[in-house]
């Protein structure tokens, strides 16, 4: 990936965590004053809660990590594959696509992983 191209997703990144966090604090108002599928609301607003702020550090962290843009690109993903496939369920009794909460979620384990590992590949000196 090139440096232009890391710095797009790593900007995106940080644009994604308002927008995540913005749906988890809705999806968890939502829950709050409904009466219908409030466990499935419930699991989307965690998952948005969880993963707002991870996307803002990745973000933040600029070009320090070599997996940065990678991790955050996961953790979106999935994070909208898993919570608008829930809150899709919750709201319209359908979801996104055939297994796409298992894969969003599959694909946030990768992401998180790889937050991990890129510990161990961090560039120095930016």
């Amino acid at each position: 990936m090139s440096d232009g191209q890391h710095d797009h997703v790593i900007r995106w990144a940080v644009v994604l965590a308002g927008l995540i966090g913005a749906a988890g604090i809705a999806s968890a108002a939502a829950a709050a004053h409904s009466g219908a599928e409030v466990r499935l609301l419930g699991a989307a607003s965690a998952i948005c809660l969880a993963n707002a702020p991870a996307l803002l550090v990745l973000g933040l962290s600029g070009r320090r990590l070599r997996l940065g843009a990678l991790c955050a690109a996961l953790l979106a993903l999935g994070t909208i594959l898993f919570a608008g496939d829930v809150g899709l369920r919750a709201f319209l009794d359908r979801g996104l696509f055939p297994m796409a909460a298992p894969t969003g979620g599959s694909t946030m384990i990768i992401g998180w992983l790889l937050v991990g590992m890129s510990a161990l590949f961090t560039r120095r000196g930016k």
